[in-house]
């Protein structure tokens, strides 16, 4: 089985093709971030591990007791 048999089984002619839409693409904007809030989220990424580093170390020294 060839395309034009399958365009035939499914009701298309071939003149069908040439009326196809043209299709655009467009090259994607790039993704901008305030500074302020790639700023904050650095710090809070920053804040988060240091406070699991001291959580993690708290409870390894608790537990040697």
């Amino acid at each position: 089985m060839n395309a034009t048999d399958i365009y035939e089984a499914e009701g298309r002619a071939d003149d069908d093709l040439h009326e196809a839409d043209i299709v655009e693409w467009y090259e994607t904007r790039p993704v901008t971030v305030p500074a302020a809030v790639a700023a904050g989220s650095i710090i809070a990424a920053f804040t988060l591990g240091a406070l699991t580093a001291v959580g993690v170390l708290f409870l390894t020294g608790q537990l040697d007791d």
